[in-house]
């Protein structure tokens, strides 16, 4: 047994399709999620009248744990896993961003929030829900970030990387949103989703899935990055945290470096920031690592242990089935005061739990 408190700072529910379905009004019942067979006999997903990307499905289907749909099951398996408390994402919703329709959109990530606040219902202590909002929408999603907060008492929010309508995570139009995370003490929690109905690094290069999985996570978190540090968001809101998921941590010194030394060089072609991009990371950003990643130690040895999460993108294949807070708890590299930092403090911080 780990005697770390462990956070899945990236955990993910795997919303049943027709249970999301009863939580939206009848009008809207008809754009819930299904699933389909196209005509070359693929099963594909339809969310909000629009059919997604084929996910190729290997030999046997899928074999997903009981816990991304059901509560108790989840529970189980964290207390088999030694994870405390979960910090819980979509699967199906990663897409709700991309939706064309604004009203749709709306009222799936209202279905949404709702289905996983029932989820989180089963133990509101040890599951913790993140808000989806409607990314078409500035106004919907003020309102969905409130409500969830008020009625659910859901700890971040969650976007998209991507550009929404031509806008990108450092676009003006969202200073009213990062306000009000700031009001609330809530992390944005930056989260890619090889969706294909956004525009995404290597989906105009690539018809194969897998490799367009490995170009569109690290790269559009990087591009995030960049937009909120050096097109000065965390200068104009110093108490918004940022979170970047599920892309690994290597990328982070380098893109970090890169950006200093650009500031250095190309300052006279940004906005003047009083301070180093890197600095910025330290003060307000954090990102998560694969528990079995080899480049754990490098980063901590250039950038520290301060900023690094823990996370298992339970129940997704990618995951760890077993032992996945040991891949962290058991490196002989790594301190035991960076270890409780990973597992355990820094989510603390990151998500104020």
């Amino acid at each position: 047994m780990s005697p770390y408190r462990t956070i899945d700072a990236d955990g993910h529910v795997q919303e049943p399709a027709d249970e999301l379905a009863e939580f939206l009004p009848s009008e809207m019942k008809p754009f819930g999620p299904r699933y389909l067979i196209d005509d070359q006999g693929r099963h594909r997903q339809s969310i909000g009248g629009e059919v997604m990307s084929y996910i190729p499905a290997p030999v046997g289907g899928w074999d997903v744990p009981e816990g991304g749909s059901n509560p108790k099951k989840r529970l189980s398996d964290m207390d088999r896993q030694g994870v405390e408390q979960s910090i819980l994402f979509p699967t199906l919703g990663l897409a709700l961003a991309g939706l064309a329709n604004t009203e749709i959109q709306t009222a799936l990530c209202r279905a949404y929030n709702d289905w996983l606040a029932e989820f989180c219902g089963a133990d509101r202590t040890r599951l913790i829900g993140v808000t989806v909002v409607p990314q078409n929408d500035l106004a919907g999603c003020l309102a969905e970030v409130r409500r969830s907060v008020a009625a659910h008492g859901f700890r971040a929010v969650m976007m998209r990387p991507n550009p929404i309508n031509g806008r990108s995570l450092h676009d003006p139009y969202w200073e009213p949103l990062f306000t009000l995370l700031e009001e609330l003490d809530l992390p944005l929690a930056v989260h890619e989703g090889t969706t294909g109905n956004v525009p995404q690094s290597g989906r105009d290069r690539f018809e194969n899935f897998a490799m367009r999985h490995v170009c569109s996570h690290p790269h559009e978190q990087q591009i995030a990055c960049v937009g909120l540090i050096m097109g000065g968001v965390l200068e104009r809101h110093p108490k918004l945290r940022v979170v970047f998921l599920e892309s690994g941590c290597g990328w982070m010194p380098h893109w970090l470096e890169r950006m200093d030394e650009h500031s250095e060089s190309w300052g006279h072609a940004i906005q003047p920031l009083p301070i180093e991009p890197s600095a910025y990371f330290h003060r307000q950003c954090f990102i998560s690592c694969d528990p079995a990643e080899k480049g754990i130690p490098a980063f901590i040895s250039q950038l520290g242990d301060d900023n690094l999460l823990f996370a298992s993108d339970y129940p997704h294949p990618d995951a760890l089935a077993d032992n996945i807070v040991g891949a962290i708890a058991e490196r002989a590299e790594l301190t035991p005061e960076s270890k409780k930092k990973i597992l355990e403090s820094n989510a603390r911080r990151c998500f104020a739990l």
